[in-house]
């Protein structure tokens, strides 16, 4: 089986949604936990992001952006493209595909959708829908260096691989958790783009 089938077939018939909290850390104690949730903003923006996987004749890569230096958020940190969900809107996927257009100049109709990984909860105040695509080789790109400077292309295998990751501790209202990062060349893909890319990677490994 392909890894695309494979996709294919984990993905199937999933939707937006679940128990954002899995998203936390796992090592996170009881106490821990309920602890960081008194932290936890009261009120959250919706967002959804896409997470485009390239078809190569050479196999799967994952599409990914840089955020522009000059934003007050987040600067310069590797992502999805995505953003806030707006009234115009139909739900998490409407969402993705409009922000990707808008970032990145990739088309609606290069892009079909393969499934949901869990909400995602950035600590910052976002519940973010990633939204897993297949995306056609045969595209343009055109940046809104607004938003972004870069976008490039990591092989999936890479990310999937345990060994290319490097753990990392971090501390959030006082208590540490470990998180993971990606390094890829110069560019290291970590926070809340990394975690999604290993929630992907975990779904993938369930039996």
């Amino acid at each position: 089986m392909s890894l695309r089938d494979h996709i294919e077939r984990r993905l199937h018939g999933t939707i937006p949604g679940g128990d954002p909290f899995e998203s936390l850390p796992s090592d996170l104690s009881p106490d821990q936990l309920a602890e960081l949730r008194r932290h936890l903003p009261q009120q959250w923006t919706r967002a959804a992001v896409m997470v485009p996987l390239v078809e190569r004749p050479e196999g799967l890569t994952v599409l990914l952006t840089r955020r522009a230096a000059h934003l007050k958020a987040h600067p310069g940190q590797i992502s999805f493209p995505g953003g806030r969900l707006e009234a115009c809107d139909a739900g998490p996927w409407d969402a993705a595909l409009r922000e990707t257009r808008e970032e990145i100049g990739l088309a609606p109709d290069r892009a079909s959708l393969a499934g949901y990984l869990r909400d995602h909860l950035v600590l910052t105040g976002f519940l973010i829908t990633p939204a897993v695509a297949f995306v056609r080789p045969d595209f343009e790109l055109t940046l809104d260096l607004t938003e972004v400077d870069d976008a490039f292309e990591v092989p999936l295998e890479f990310v999937l691989d345990p060994a290319n990751r490097v753990e990392r501790q971090r501390i959030y209202a006082g208590h540490a958790f470990t998180t993971y990062d990606i390094p890829w060349g110069e560019r290291h893909i970590w926070g809340a783009t990394a975690a999604m890319l290993l929630n992907l990677a975990a779904r993938l490994q369930e039996t």
